[in-house]
């Protein structure tokens, strides 16, 4: 009985776990005002019939804090890459020079940043209801198990320690917020 608890336990943890790392992806995605690889990670390029992510067609390489550089491995892939970038609409226009791919980040104006903040925390939203919905999985589990046989001390004991790990989990939500509004708002 208390190796399935055990085994509850441990699978609401990892799940809380992968919510956390989808967040942090999902916040990597957002353009805060700094040119990041992570940005492209999201879009896919027709190499030979296959969609395939950018960063395994070219070199993609940050030039400085607004410019981020692509550099395909085989030349006939400029402008697959160019139209993949274009169709992708991540309000960025590419520029070609015939050897590689330049994107030159606008500066954020402050209504773009604000909608950015509503977006991250619209994710952060997203992997607080992941969250609550593993807790309630494991919760449910637990009242299964209790009416298996598991003493209502334990269950008790068990919901606790659930709810611990669901409050530290949110807590990490939060903070990853946080720390994205501020890069978010910081000009």
């Amino acid at each position: 009985m208390s190796e399935e608890l055990d085994l509850i336990l441990d699978d609401a943890e990892s799940s809380m776990k992968k919510a956390i790392n989808h967040l942090e992806s999902e916040l990597a995605k957002i353009r805060a005002g700094k040119a990041s690889p992570a940005m492209l990670d999201s879009i896919a390029v027709d190499y030979y019939g296959a969609p395939t992510p950018i960063n395994q067609v070219a070199n993609v390489t940050v030039l400085d804090a607004r410019t981020i550089s692509i550099q395909p491995w085989e030349k006939n892939m400029l402008a697959p890459i160019e139209r993949a970038i274009m169709m992708a609409n991540i309000g960025v226009t590419p520029q070609n020079d015939g050897v590689l791919i330049r994107l030159f980040l606008p500066p954020l104006t402050e209504e773009r940043r604000k909608e950015l903040v509503k977006r991250s925390a619209g994710e952060a939203e997203f992997s607080k209801v992941a969250v609550r919905n593993i807790r309630r999985d494991a919760i449910e589990g637990i009242k299964k198990l209790q009416k298996d046989g598991l003493s209502e001390d334990i269950a008790k004991d068990a919901e606790k320690g659930v709810q611990e790990l669901t409050d530290r989990f949110i807590a990490l939500i939060e903070k990853h917020l946080a720390a994205k509004e501020k890069e978010i708002m910081v000009v």
